[in-house]
């Protein structure tokens, strides 16, 4: 009976392993020598279109882009002829690396006890061999901003690229930024279940101000402990944020209304440090002021229902094109679900069909995420002296109909396209004796 047992485990042992190495997907090495992309047409990512153009990488970095450019004799060519090009899309504040299964407690990292963790690094928990990252990446998402959720203060995020053997190889740049919930200021009573426990208004307000001067005093209290270089003993909370106030790091402060929209400039002013706007409902009721203070926004998805009942319809879609006129730095985020990043191009098309041009939608999600982010210098464009993270695709990249992903490339790496969606796919065709 015990060999019969140990049979079975060792079946199964070994079921698993095969099982798992039918996913081929994995790592590429670094990149090495001249590669030349020629005849597509080339979305550099700022506003510019060059047709007919190439792109000659060297290494991990791109050379040059033009209209007129040789290819050394030893480059390997790719044709892009009829085919689009653009720059990686970067996916801001998401929790992809951080869960796998939501609904399995045991796969999800992205919430930590208590309610003040600055000193939470994202990076520490993400998961470099996530079945999700590749089916992300294979809709021309290259990068993600990896956030932690929870609590008033929910750590700190970092910037991975899509194709690395464990955290380490994937960090691009790490702790970039503080995450901040603005307690809420409203009640947003579910208008199809009545919960007789539900705070009242006045209640919701003043816990929301109580907490709010919890804020005040965590950061008053952390920037006289970082104004000072000895201390008797280390405060690891007070010690993560010293980035606000030497502005290596950024202040991203989730909110959404105008009244929580306005509290957070006010931190702004009053700590003299870098904000940035995540969510942003109403950003374009104060599109003016947001632009007066210099504060990014970072959207929520467009595809999603209007703040409050009196707002448009159609307002998520719109918000983009009146930050865009007020000249307010923006992107946009899927906050809600990590495997939904691989939409993000297609949201960003939404946005293209309400006020936005295709190539300011295609910065929104590139150079603007980037610039946002910190990583503007490395990535975000096609641009001589930058990374080569760029994307090949036979259609529109933000048209989900046309879009057709054909090459990728991190740092210079051509990326494996292949995941669990399309290996699904070739093995149902092939039992199924379709062509």
């Amino acid at each position: 009976m015990k060999n019969k047992i140990y049979s079975i485990i060792i079946f199964l042992f070994f079921s698993a392993f095969i099982c798992q190495a039918q996913d081929n997907v994995y790592p590429i090495a670094a990149h090495k020598g001249w590669t030349a992309i020629t005849g597509g047409t080339i979305h550099v990512g700022n506003g510019t279109v060059i047709n007919n153009g190439t792109i000659l990488i060297k290494d991990d970095k791109i050379s040059s882009v033009g209209d007129n450019i040789k290819a050394p004799s030893d480059a390997a060519i790719i044709n892009a002829s009829g085919k689009q090009i653009y720059p990686g899309i970067i996916a801001t504040n998401t929790y992809l690396g951080l869960a796998e299964l939501s609904s399995i407690r045991a796969s999800s990292d992205n919430t930590e006890l208590g309610t003040m963790n600055p000193s939470i690094q994202s990076i520490m928990a993400y998961n470099a061999e996530s079945k999700v990252i590749p089916t992300i990446r294979s809709n021309g998402v290259l990068l993600a901003h990896i956030v932690p959720r929870g609590g008033t203060i929910s750590g700190t995020s970092s910037i991975v690229q899509l194709d690395g053997w464990n955290w380490q190889d994937a960090a691009y740049k790490m702790n970039n930024g503080i995450h901040l919930n603005m307690p809420a200021l409203m009640s947003r009573a579910n208008p199809f279940f009545q919960n007789p426990n539900q705070p009242s208004p006045a209640d919701v307000l003043k816990n929301a101000l109580t907490r709010v001067g919890e804020i005040r005093n965590f950061l008053r209290e952390a920037k006289a402990y970082n104004s000072t270089t000895t201390h008797a003993s280390t405060n690891l909370k007070y010690d993560a944020v010293k980035g606000l106030f030497d502005h290596s790091q950024k202040l991203f402060i989730h909110c959404d209304l105008v009244k929580e929209i306005t509290m957070a400039i006010d931190i702004k002013n009053e700590f003299g440090i870098d904000i940035v706007i995540v969510g942003g409902a109403d950003s374009y009721l104060m599109a003016e002021t947001i632009k007066e203070y210099n504060v990014p926004v970072i959207l929520s998805e467009p595809h999603s229902l209007p703040t409050t009942a009196d707002d448009a319809v159609d307002q998520p879609y719109k918000t983009g094109a009146a930050l865009q006129k007020a000249g307010v730095l923006f992107s946009m985020c899927i906050e809600a679900d990590h495997w939904q990043q691989r939409c993000l191009p297609f949201q960003a098309g939404t946005m293209a069909a309400y006020g936005l041009t295709k190539e300011q939608a295609l910065t929104s999600i590139t150079l603007s995420a980037a610039k946002i982010l910190g990583i503007d210098q490395m990535t975000g464009s096609i641009e001589s002296g930058k990374d080569a993270n760029i994307v090949i695709s036979e259609g529109d990249i933000l048209d989900m109909k046309s879009s057709k992903v054909t090459h990728a490339f991190i740092q210079g790496r051509p990326i494996n396209l292949d995941n669990k969606h399309t290996q699904l796919y070739e093995k149902y065709k092939y039992k199924y004796g379709l062509k």
